[in-house]
């Protein structure tokens, strides 16, 4: 049988670990070529897997990979990954912004510096690779762009709690409701992706009290069968709405959720962030 991503080709920024990595396992099972732009060329005691070991993980579930080390910030990183990933497969289908820095810290004490990062990346990093991917897009016969950022929720608590990062998240969703106006009339369907609970990452691992937050989140898989199944929708269907892997994974037939937690029970889990 064919599988359901074969001859699909995939650009992501990052994918070393976490969520990005477990989207791009599952694309690999079922067929998908990945170009992965990440900066993690060496082992970090801190973090878990290098770009190189998420490649090995790629191959060994089916998928074909390309490691490209490089920083998601630098205009020459990303010409030069795309136009090494058409050269090896033939062109892109999809561009998954996945990279993304996060810093809670409230505005007074939050480093110039840190604010810029999370702005280059997130928000300045989601536009330019997409932007560098269009005319492959173009060509594709049915083109996705997924972004891993969270619907636009104007409570206070989230402008307030942390200005920044609510910024840089918002501003990922921002461009991607962007492309998918002004690209979905060619053929482009954008759509924007966010677990309803916190999942167990490096990131929330690394915070204070990273630890306890991790016994009441969800394994990274629940976001990449999420991603499975945008994906894998022909057309323009899921163009222009921002996802909630939990209401999408039920709407397609999924009611065992208790697979997914860290602590295989379906219950006090936290929300994520920006949800409720």
């Amino acid at each position: 049988m064919t599988k359901a991503l074969s001859g699909t080709t995939i650009i992501m920024s990052g994918g070393s670990r976490g969520i990005g990595l477990a989207i791009a396992v599952r694309a690999a099972r079922e067929g998908a070529n990945i170009a992965l732009i990440a900066k993690t060329d060496q082992p970090d005691p801190r973090l878990a897997g290098t770009i190189h070991t998420a490649a090995a993980a790629i191959e060994d579930a089916g998928g074909q990979a390309l490691p490209i080390v490089g920083d998601i910030r630098d205009d020459e990183t990303i010409a030069s990954a795309v136009e090494k990933t058409v050269a090896q497969f033939g062109g892109i289908d999809v561009v998954v912004n996945n990279a993304s820095v996060l810093n809670l810290s409230p505005s007074a004490d939050l480093d110039p510096k840190r604010y810029d990062l999370m702005q280059d990346v997130n928000v300045r990093g989601t536009f330019m690779l997409t932007r560098a991917a269009i005319p492959h897009l173009l060509a594709s016969p049915d083109p996705k762009v997924l972004t891993l950022s969270p619907p636009i929720n104007l409570d206070p608590r989230w402008l307030a709690g942390h200005p920044a990062y609510t910024m840089a998240k918002y501003g990922m969703t921002l461009a991607a409701l962007g492309f998918a106006h002004e690209l979905g009339r060619k053929g482009v369907s954008s759509t924007c992706l966010w677990p309803a609970t916190l999942v167990a990452t490096d990131a929330i691992g690394n915070l204070p009290g990273g630890d306890q937050m991790v016994k009441v989140s969800r394994r990274p898989e629940i976001v990449a069968d999420a991603a499975f199944e945008v994906l894998t929708t022909a057309g323009q269907s899921l163009n222009g709405q921002t996802v909630i892997d939990e209401d999408l994974l039920r709407s397609r037939g999924v009611t065992d959720f208790a697979p997914y937690s860290m602590t295989g029970k379906d219950e006090g889990l936290a929300p994520d962030l920006f949800i409720g």
